[in-house]
């Protein structure tokens, strides 16, 4: 399993509008392509105006694919288009992750 680990960071008092035009305009398509995120977060404490979400992959082609398919999609690089314009990111960062296995697992 692969996890795609992506912290967000907005500038101060847009986090709120940021989750909102993620929500109206970019949630369908992401969703659609991507499935459900395992996370999607919002920082209470520590670095504020941070948000995170983590999505899960079967291995790296899995992930190339679905990405490219969510690229390729107009609703998405709408939603794309108006986020850069609100330009309420500050900054990213993206980590391509594995699980370790447990004999006792995580439950």
């Amino acid at each position: 399993m692969l996890f795609d680990h992506r912290v967000y960071h907005v500038k101060p008092g847009t986090l709120a509008l940021q989750i909102a035009l993620y929500t109206e305009f970019g949630r369908a398509a992401q969703w659609r392509h991507l499935g459900k995120p395992v996370v999607f977060m919002t920082a209470e404490t520590g670095e504020l105006n941070t948000y995170v979400h983590v999505w899960a992959y079967r291995d790296a082609a899995d992930r190339e694919e679905r990405r490219g398919r969510l690229n390729a999609d107009p609703q998405w690089q709408a939603y794309a288009q108006r986020a850069a314009e609100a330009g309420y990111i500050a900054a990213q960062r993206t980590q391509l992750m594995t699980g370790v296995e447990f004999k006792e697992g995580l439950e």
